[in-house]
């Protein structure tokens, strides 16, 4: 790999080295790197391009990084990832995309990455996406996400996008069993004419399960977000989104709670909260000596932790 794409990595998935354990390092369209372990195998798939990651039941405090870099402009690489947790495990997926482009094409990344996870097993996902360059083409990425929980499942999902993509459907489906989690934490900021949409929709079918969806947002420039979050009560269950976001000079931010009881025992509530930054916060820390933008920054940096 060269300095740009090992740059990207540091930035996606932070390795400043090969990392230890399984991962599958992707760049430009092409296997860059391998390694499994005796819990964790990575078998590429032969129907279509991506690959299939199989944890055996039990596998505990061990990790998974699967990032992806593109450095060719014009290039369009899409993958199909499915992730098989064996049952009783515990492991940490390290992904993210990032985009080095300095053409006049859009380079484009698509992934779909499908999680089976198996009986109390919990699974901590991580996904950040970056770019960069100063090429006139855009740079595209568009995350597919689909889960399915068994009974006492656990997933956490922390996704990240924080500079230089111009365009981004995130749309994220979930299923979960009886007494199963699903956590997802989402930050995005946008600017210049940026747009970033994500789409989640949770199915709360088993008896005793619960799901958050939480986006913090900052849209900047003339750039426009929009959240939808869609949770379905099927059986006794509880539920909860919440998009809480920060909008400058010309940005839009549109979020759009639904939330559907099937069941007479379903608790669901969503929260929405747009505004822009604070009039006495800004003064309060230009009284200790920061320019307003600086304040600004140190506001937003916060905002986003």
């Amino acid at each position: 790999m060269d300095a740009i794409q090992k740059s990207l990595l540091e930035q996606v998935a932070g390795l400043h080295e090969v990392p230890e354990g399984a991962y599958n390092i992707r760049a430009n369209g092409q296997k860059a790197g391998r390694n499994t372990t005796a819990n964790i195998d990575i078998v590429t798939k032969t129907d279509k391009d991506g690959i299939d990651i199989i944890i055996k039941p039990g596998t505990r405090n061990e990790s998974v990084h699967i990032p992806v870099v593109l450095s060719m402009s014009g290039l369009k690489d899409m993958v199909y990832n499915d992730f098989f947790i064996g049952e009783d495990s515990d492991v940490t997926i390290i992904a993210g995309c990032g985009i080095h482009n300095c053409g006049e094409q859009s380079s484009e990344h698509s992934g779909i990455h499908t999680f089976h996870v198996g009986k109390n097993a919990r699974v901590r996902y991580v996904e950040k996406h970056y770019a960069e360059g100063d090429g006139s083409g855009e740079n595209i990425m568009n995350p597919t996400t689909v889960v399915e929980l068994d009974e006492g499942g656990y997933m956490e999902m922390e996704t990240t996008q924080i500079k230089g993509v111009d365009s981004t459907v995130r749309s994220t489906t979930a299923k979960l069993g009886s007494r199963s989690t699903l956590i997802i934490k989402e930050k995005v900021m946008t600017h210049g004419r940026q747009l970033a949409k994500s789409d989640f929709t949770v199915d709360l079918d088993g008896e005793g399960c619960h799901t958050n969806v939480i986006s913090r947002s900052v849209a900047r420039g003339q750039s426009r977000q929009i959240f939808l979050a869609r949770i379905n009560g099927n059986a006794a269950c509880y539920g909860h989104s919440e998009c809480d976001a920060i909008i400058m000079d010309e940005g839009v931010v549109s979020a759009i709670p639904e939330v559907t009881a099937n069941c007479l025992d379903a608790q669901l509530v969503h929260e929405a909260a747009i505004g822009k930054i604070a009039g006495e916060q800004l003064t309060k820390l230009m009284t200790l000596g920061l320019t307003e933008k600086e304040a600004e920054e140190q506001i937003v940096n916060g905002f986003l932790k």
